[in-house]
């Protein structure tokens, strides 16, 4: 499995049916929340919530916070 991290690719990830779960920072601002839940929900797709956008992150192994990630199969 990879980290697709950002809320566009993220987002784009949800519609294209790649990922299999989705990463959410809690303290990511609430627009962007609401319509990455409202997407994932429509899509099937489970939620797993971080405390932190600096959190995710690190979880994702970037130095950076990051308020969004997509858990995708390998490309081989």
């Amino acid at each position: 499995m990879q980290f697709i991290i950002g809320s566009k690719q993220t987002t784009k990830m949800v519609e294209q049916g790649k990922a299999v779960l989705v990463y959410v920072a809690q303290d990511t601002d609430p627009r962007m929340k609401d319509d990455i839940v409202r997407l994932c929900t429509a899509a099937g797709v489970p939620i797993s919530w971080v405390d932190t956008m600096k959190g995710l992150g690190e979880t994702c192994g970037i130095e950076v916070g990051a308020a969004m990630a997509a858990v995708i199969p390998e490309i081989e």
